[in-house]
Parts: C-alpha cells; sequence; structure tokens
C-alpha cells in the first residue's frame, strides 16, 4: 500500500517525515498521471503544485484554517488529500467528482473556483467573517501568477493590503496560465527568478551568515535584514510591500523544506503577507511540461506520453473550422483583428496569431479589459473579433453594455463553448449569452445550425457596421465539412430559413437545435403529425415576415433552444406573439432554470429534452394538452 492509500485525511500529514513527505509526492503524481488518462481533466496545473498541496495541508489546521484555491484547475492534488482518493476515477463523470472546487463536495473546499482571479477577493472576504464573529483560524488564497492578470486579482491585493488583516496569499508562479502569460506583471515576476544579481547576493549572503563563528552569530539577524532591504531593491517584493504585503520569496515549489519552512514562519503572522512561490507546471508528467497542448487531456491517452489511444472518427470541431475559417477571411480583410483572454488554442485563433501577428491580441485573463480593448480598436476603423468562452464573456458584460453598445460601435463577439459543456460542469456551461445578448442594446444576436452557417454569420458580422454582433457555437464536432470561407457569402441579415413545411405546429428552432428538431419532425410524421421547422438563426433582429407567416398559419409555436428558458430567445418570441397573435399557443423549451452538473454533452442534451425525442416528446405533449382542453 503507498503512503498516499494510507492518509485520511490532512491530519495525518503532520505524522509523516520529510523524506515520507517526499515519497508522497511522487505517489500522487503517479495517481494523478494515472487517473487523468483515462478520466481527462486539467493535470498540467495540479502535478506543478502537489508539493505546496502537501506543505500547505501539513503546516496549517484545515479544514479549520481555509484554504481558497484559485480557479480549480489546481486543486486535484488537494483532493487526493482530502478523502477523495478513493474517488478520483470518477473525476468529471456524472455523478462523480467535480473538475473543480465546489463547496458541496468537501468541508475542505472553501469556495467553488471554476474562473479565474477570485481567491484572494473570496479569502478576504472569509477573513472579515471571522474577525466580525471574533474567530480565529487563518486564511490563505492561493492564485496562479496567470490569474495576476485579471483585474479582480488586483483588487482583492489593493483592498486585502489596505486592509491590514490577517490574510496570507500565496502566488503560485510557474509562469504560464493556458497559454503562455502575457502582461507587465508576467514580465514582472520572471525578472526576479533570472535577476543573476540577486540571486548571487542572495546566496552569498547565506553562505556568509551560515559559515559565521559562534561570536559573530548574532550578527546574522543584521545580515538579514539587509538582504530584506536588498530584496525589496531588486524584486516584486517592492511592489506587494507598497501594496502592505509582507513579502517572502522566491521559493522553490518543489523543495518541501523550504516550503514547510517558510509557511511556518509566516502562519502565526496577524498582518497580510505574499509567499511568492515558483512551480513547474506539468512537473513529472512529460508530456505535461510542454505548456499549453497539456494544460487539459482528454480521456484515454498514453500517460506516458498524453498520446491519444484512440483516434477520434468524429468530423473536426466547431472551433476548429471557425479558426480555419478566421484566417481565411483575415487573409481578404487587413483591417481584422482578433483578440482572446488567454485561451488562443481552447479558442481555435492559435492559427490566425501564427498568420498574423501584429493583428492578433491576447489580453490575458482580462475579459472585461479585451472588450474594451476591442472598442477602442473599432473606433480607429478596423473590425475587431473578440473570441471568448461564453462562460467567460459573462466577466465583461458591463463592458459589452457601456463600452460598444451604447457607444454603436462594430464589434463581433464569438463565443465557442455555448450551451451545454460537457464534463467540465456547471461552472464552464455557456447557458446565458443568448438571455444576456438579447438585453444588450442594438445587439444582433446569432446562433448558426451548422459550420458552414457559423462562417457565413461570422462574415456577416464583420461586414455588420451598425454596432455590434455575436454568434455562438458549441463545444462539440461540426454537422458538416464547410468549404472555404471564400466560397461562403455573409447570411442576409435578420433572415430565418423555413426547412420543413407543416400545418399542426412550428418549431422555431436555435442554432444546435435544428437539426434535432428535423429529426424530431421526421418521428413525427410518422406518426400523423406534420410538423413546421424553422432555423432562427437571427434571435435579433428577428425575421419579421417569416414569423408573420408562420403566426397566420399554425395554432401552436414550439421554440427550441440550447440556452437557459429564463429570458432566452423563446421567452422573447412569446412575448411578441403574444401581440401579435394571442389566440397562437406559445411553449418555451430549453435549458430549465436549475445548474447542470458534469455528463457527457450527449446525455446531458437528453437531460434537458434537448435530442429529437425530448422535442418530440414535447411536440406531442402541446398538442395533447390542445386537444385535452378542446
Amino acid at each position: 500500500m503507498s503512503l498516499l492509500d494510507r492518509l485520511q485525511s490532512p491530519a495525518d500529514l503532520k505524522r509523516l517525515s520529510r523524506d515520507e513527505l517526499r515519497t508522497l509526492a511522487q505517489d500522487m503524481r503517479t495517481r494523478l498521471i494515472d487517473v487523468c488518462s483515462r478520466t481527462g481533466g486539467h493535470i498540467g496545473a495540479g502535478l506543478g503544485v502537489v508539493e505546496l498541496t502537501i506543505a500547505l495541508h501539513t503546516v496549517f489546521d484545515t479544514p479549520a484554517d481555509q484554504l481558497v484555491w484559485d480557479v480549480g484547475h489546481q486543486a486535484y492534488p488537494h483532493k487526493l488529500l482530502t478523502g477523495r482518493n478513493d474517488r478520483l476515477e470518477t473525476l468529471r463523470q456524472e455523478g462523480g467528482l467535480s473538475g473543480f472546487l465546489k463547496r458541496t463536495e468537501s468541508p475542505y473546499d472553501t469556495f467553488g473556483a471554476g474562473h479565474a482571479a477570485t481567491a484572494i477577493s473570496a479569502a478576504l472576504g472569509m477573513a472579515a467573517g471571522r474577525d466580525v464573529l471574533g474567530e480565529r483560524f487563518k486564511v490563505a488564497a492561493i492564485i496562479g501568477d496567470g490569474s495576476m492578470g485579471s483585474g479582480l486579482a488586483y483588487e482583492g491585493l489593493n483592498n486585502a493590503g489596505d486592509s491590514g488583516r490577517d490574510i496570507i496569499v500565496v502566488l503560485n508562479d510557474n509562469e504560464m496560465s493556458i497559454a503562455p502569460n502575457v502582461g507587465a506583471m508576467h514580465k514582472y515576476l520572471t525578472s526576479i527568478q533570472r535577476n543573476p544579481l540577486y540571486n548571487r547576493l542572495r546566496s552569498r549572503i547565506g553562505e556568509l551568515v551560515d559559515n559565521a563563528p559562534a561570536p559573530f552569530a548574532a550578527a546574522g539577524t543584521l545580515v538579514r535584514k539587509w538582504e530584506e532591504s536588498v530584496k525589496s531593491f531588486l524584486t516584486p517584493g517592492v511592489l506587494f510591500e507598497e501594496l502592505g504585503f509582507r513579502y517572502f520569496g522566491p521559493i522553490d515549489g518543489h523543495d518541501i523544506d523550504a516550503l514547510m519552512d517558510t509557511f511556518a514562519a509566516v502562519r502565526d503572522m496577524n498582518t497580510p503577507r505574499l509567499v511568492h512561490v515558483i512551480t513547474q507546471k506539468g512537473k513529472g508528467f512529460p508530456a505535461g511540461e510542454h505548456g499549453e497542448k497539456w494544460h487539459a487531456l482528454p480521456p484515454g491517452h498514453d500517460p506516458a506520453t498524453g498520446k491519444q489511444l484512440v483516434a477520434s472518427s468524429a468530423n473536426p470541431a466547431y472551433t476548429a473550422l471557425y479558426g480555419k475559417g478566421l484566417v481565411e477571411l483575415g487573409a481578404e480583410r487587413d483591417d481584422l483583428a482578433v483578440i482572446t483572454a488567454a485561451m488562443p488554442s481552447g479558442t481555435g485563433t492559435g492559427p490566425f496569431a501564427k498568420a498574423y501577428p501584429a493583428r492578433f491580441f491576447d489580453v490575458g485573463i482580462a475579459e472585461g479589459h479585451g472588450v474594451t480593448f476591442a472598442a477602442g480598436l473599432a473606433t480607429r476603423g478596423v473590425r475587431p473579433v473578440v473570441t471568448i468562452y461564453s462562460t467567460f464573456l459573462q466577466r465583461g458584460y458591463d463592458n459589452i453594455i457601456h463600452d460598444v453598445a451604447l457607444q454603436h460601435l462594430p464589434v463581433v463577439f464569438a463565443m465557442d463553448r455555448a450551451g451545454l459543456v460537457g464534463e467540465d460542469g456547471e461552472t464552464h456551461m455557456g447557458l446565458y449569452d443568448i438571455a444576456y445578448m438579447l438585453a444588450v442594446p442594438g445587439m444582433t444576436v446569432t446562433a448558426p445550425k451548422d459550420a458552414t452557417e457559423m462562417l457565413g454569420l461570422l462574415r456577416a458580422g464583420v461586414e455588420h457596421l451598425h454596432g455590434p454582433f455575436c454568434l455562438r457555437y458549441p463545444r462539440d464536432s461540426a454537422p458538416d465539412a464547410p468549404p472555404a470561407i471564400a466560397e461562403i457569402p455573409a447570411t442576409p441579415y435578420a433572415t430565418w430559413e423555413v426547412l420543413r413545411q407543416g400545418r399542426d405546429l412550428a418549431i422555431l428552432a436555435v442554432g444546435t437545435m435544428v437539426r434535432p428538431s428535423l429529426e424530431a419532425a421526421a418521428q413525427l410524421a410518422d406518426e400523423g403529425l406534420d410538423v413546421t421547422v424553422v432555423n432562427c438563426r437571427y434571435l435579433k433582429p428577428y425575421d419579421e415576415v417569416t414569423l408573420q407567416a408562420v403566426l397566420a398559419n399554425h395554432g401552436h409555436i414550439l421554440t427550441v433552444e440550447e440556452g437557459t428558458v429564463v429570458n432566452g430567445f423563446g421567452a422573447a418570441m412569446a412575448a411578441v406573439a403574444q401581440r401579435l397573435a394571442p389566440a397562437v399557443r406559445v411553449a418555451v423549451h430549453g435549458v430549465p432554470d436549475r445548474v447542470i452538473y458534469a455528463a457527457p454533452r450527449r446525455r446531458q442534451l437528453a437531460q434537458c429534452g434537448l435530442d429529437a425525442a425530448g422535442i418530440a416528446a414535447r411536440v406531442r405533449a402541446q398538442l395533447a394538452s390542445e386537444a385535452l382542453a378542446g
């Protein structure tokens, strides 16, 4: 039995020697690589913080002391040490362990985390709550250097340092978030790691103090104070000290002794302090030490190499086809620029970055800034395409309204991972973009039925000069193989397509729901029910002529969308129908008003009734209710 298998809780760590803790670190890496090779997951960051996690749980008294992990990618080792090792095979599976932090999963998960840069603000809130209630425990926020590019992290640092409260910030500096980090903070942090003058001075000072004869040993304290003064001049400590933090570091994040000694020293202080730890993302997994590609792995890969064991036979993903089309469109238009927020690979924009580096902008984990930056580009006649996951674009919503829409600026928003996202779970669901974009004044809202239409809408968006324009596409394989974008015309503005004509009921289908609606209509035809299917590719503005015809020829309408039913497209169409044709009965079908948890995407669609069988069942129920009422 390995050391890891013998642990029941972090309390067991305190009985292990440091040599045993180092052995435990090896056991944990082996376990993580083995499990993630089968389940998939965000393995890179977790492998980098194994020793850090061991040291924190050994020195602090968790869960009484509160460890607040940023993002959740870092937290797989934390799960191993907090009673979840025997369930790790269920990671990211339906009914299993979350791929992120989850308060309902464990008392050791003190704050849910799926989006970056929340840890410092949340930890400060916990510390303030502790002080208000007169409690006594320690609070530590563990945040990656990639998250330090986010405005929220700076807001938290500024407030925490000024507060003077007992709070610890651990800066996990691995020079990576998902893609290589960008921005001034990254350059600032990296400079100290590579500053030869500081490293030589620090090493020499340590040698002098450690080897000083007994009569001069007392002078060591003064020498160490002088070292701190030099460090403040040469290191990032000066920035954090000015913000109100005592700065410690940089420390080797894979040195158990250094980590434990440092945390033991800072634990009992009562003012804001920051411990700067240098780690290697993907440590121990050769394939995971090479950056963005191995930030997360799909299930079914070789644990030694990271290569897929079974090649996928599915069509290319929407994301890849979008990226290819973007490059081709960039060749046509030298005014086209692309913005992403630390996700060039995840959003498919990496090829554009390579082809047109002067027109590609990775703003880091700073979605709000990215939106306003795009607005600035648009004022100069550049055609910016902001490509961000639907769930992350939520963080820039104020900027969308205030900086883009109110100024009628022609910014295109391409929202990847729109809809149900499968195993990434509730923190990454793109279920709200339809509702939140419909509310933005002057926003054109679109959703393609396939990849060809996605590229047609992309072209339409870039050509649209009268305000912002958005399109959404899923985390899924495309149902078609589109031609080059040069052969795809812009999708005519504010138009729908009637794909099947019937008489009993009309389905107004949005984006990914068009094909299952057609399949449902075919099933219903075998039962004698005649159903119209309309591709409502423009949600706002909608096709007034086609809608009028649908209302005139049908007594029943069912709207179907892969998004929340609350304030979505169906709700908007129900309001319009009530005004134009009150006798027509409109039912709204989409993702219910509840949290959707991790499961395969196909399973999630079925659970929400958004596959062909579920849509057909909803049509039957709607028509049956009318028959009973009659």
